[in-house]
């Protein structure tokens, strides 16, 4: 049995909008899990009352604090130990739940992932990514999206095989490529840790290396894996994010460009820590949380942490 532990505090509209999208995970899925709901006991039973899930799909954890979206991440954490978020990461790291999924404040989620869990043995760096809808209506991963926005070519040669780990067990791409998000596609070209990373990514045997890719190459099918530091992935992410706001306010409808919408992938994993750790947007509705237990069941599945734990295993000497 998967268990899986949210956080029913986290984000704009919890803990409705997580009840309702784990009644529609429980009701589409044959999966089975047990969801342990870890939040205010009297903020959840009326919602309950209204959305009920089947008795053994649940039980509720009470935690008495919140760690509101402006706290101080790192404070918050120390001083709310008895928060949603807190409570999660110490269920977590004692092995009561095998996930752990919130749309809350974003940094004490990153500050659990890497002090609670910790990363994996040989990663220097966890990383987060984001899906990126393509052209022809596939997935590709943009790595990293903002955890690092100042990197090693070390780093970005880790973040290729992380996120080629993902894009192969997760995303069901047999032999993912990766391209060097970079200003030009000729070898040499960019600043000085693209131009130090090439090397590194070309002599790589655990991927598949294609070379640079270009700004325009994002959005299409040159790359399944497109590998850059956290300011550029981040600046990326936030403007294909504005474009999807804009058609909307437009009232502009497209099948490809409702694919932007964050809702239809629920959050992102933290890749390169020992256990599964989801991270949702703070406006997340329920198909974004229905789609984040989602990730979490496949992740478990596909045991997606033991292959990185094996990808990343020293050599012995």
């Amino acid at each position: 049995m998967i268990r899986i532990g949210l956080d029913m505090m986290g984000g704009d509209f919890a803990p409705l909008e997580a009840i309702k999208g784990a009644l529609e995970f429980l009701e589409e899925e044959g999966t089975p899990i047990e969801l342990m709901l870890i939040g205010d006991e009297t903020a959840i039973r009326p919602i309950l009352s209204q959305y009920p899930l089947p008795a053994d799909s649940y039980k509720i954890v009470h935690a008495s604090q919140v760690i509101e979206m402006q706290e101080h991440p790192t404070r918050a954490l120390k001083e709310k130990t008895d928060s949603s978020i807190a409570v999660g990461f110490q269920m977590l790291a004692a092995g009561k739940i095998d996930a752990f999924i919130s749309a809350g404040n974003t940094g004490a989620m990153m500050v659990g992932a890497l002090f609670s869990i910790k990363a994996i043995e040989g990663v220097l760096r966890p990383t987060i990514g984001a899906y990126i809808p393509r052209e022809d209506g596939s997935l590709g991963l943009l790595v990293d999206v903002g955890l690092n926005a100042d990197c090693k070519p070390e780093n970005l040669n880790q973040f290729a095989i992380l996120g080629s780990l993902f894009a192969k067990h997760i995303l069901n791409i047999e032999d993912p490529g990766v391209g060097l998000v970079n200003l030009g596609e000729e070898e040499g070209k960019g600043n000085l840790l693209a131009q130090a990373s090439y090397p590194l990514l070309k002599e790589n045997n655990q991927i598949r290396f294609i070379g640079n890719i270009e700004g325009r190459d994002i959005l299409k099918q040159k790359a399944d894996v497109m590998v850059c530091e956290g300011f550029t992935g981040n600046v990326v992410l936030k403007l294909a994010e504005s474009v999807y706001d804009i058609f909307k306010s437009r009232n502009i409808e497209d099948d490809h460009l409702n694919r932007f919408n964050f809702e239809s992938y629920g959050g992102v994993p933290v890749l390169g820590v020992a256990k599964p750790v989801i991270i949702g947007h703070g406006i997340s509705r329920a198909t974004a949380f229905k789609n984040m237990i989602r990730i979490a069941c496949s992740m478990i599945e596909t045991d997606l942490t033991g292959k990185i734990k094996t990808a990343f295993k020293p050599e012995a000497d």
